[in-house]
């Protein structure tokens, strides 16, 4: 993989997170149950499907299809799932090209914007056990990679590390947002959900970069 993706590869990325996140409906939906309704899997499978067919009738560059993917996404019922992720999506996309490819600096500036727009619509920070916890220090590492000189490969590869070692971190955490939080210390014991959410789509970014398509 070079120092840039197109149009294409972009899809295939997103199309793999869907994939990973699908195959962990059970897993998710497992770790909500420690503090939340149960349904987390459930409903990341739903916005994944959003996510899909906005990629099945996607115009063709980035901007434009991250944008009707976010606002896809923003449609799912299920608590605070759509809006966030949806946010990420939409957010993302006024820092995208309209055409052309996308170099590892062009995709850290939309990592920043997606991540400032979820921190537009919730308060949460690092520590709070959430997916700010796996999104935060993701995001940040795709940057430092990416800025230092790491082509996109290396960038994909710190950022998913981040974002795993983040969700893991929220094991012993007390939620403070979100049903979970009504809970207390008993939602200890289990990472996140949406954290672990967010994981898997960066890892998920990272396998479809070494996919063959």
């Amino acid at each position: 993989m070079g120092d840039t993706i197109d149009f294409a590869v972009l899809v295939r990325l997103l199309r793999r997170a869907a994939a990973i996140v699908r195959a962990h409906e059970a897993e998710l939906s497992r770790l909500d149950s420690f503090g939340g309704d149960g349904d987390h899997g459930t409903t990341m499978v739903r916005a994944m499907g959003q996510l899909e067919g906005a990629l099945d009738a996607a115009a063709g560059d980035a901007q434009t299809t991250l944008h009707e993917v976010g606002w896809a996404i923003m449609g799912v019922d299920g608590g605070a799932t759509g809006p966030l992720f949806g946010s990420l999506c939409m957010a993302m996309s006024g820092a995208a090209p309209a055409e052309g490819e996308i170099d590892a600096p062009t995709l850290a500036n939309m990592f920043d914007a997606g991540l400032a727009g979820v921190q537009k619509n919730t308060r949460a920070a690092v520590g709070d056990k959430t997916m700010i916890d796996a999104l935060l220090p993701g995001v940040r590492a795709f940057a430092q990679a990416a800025r230092s000189g790491g082509d996109i490969a290396a960038a994909f590869a710190a950022a998913a590390t981040a974002a795993r070692q983040g969700a893991e971190d929220t094991t012993d955490m007390a939620a403070r947002f979100g049903r979970a939080k009504n809970v207390g210390d008993k939602s200890k014991g289990a990472p996140d959900p949406g954290a672990t959410s967010v994981a898997l789509l960066f890892q998920g970014m990272h396998e479809g970069l070494r996919d063959d398509g």
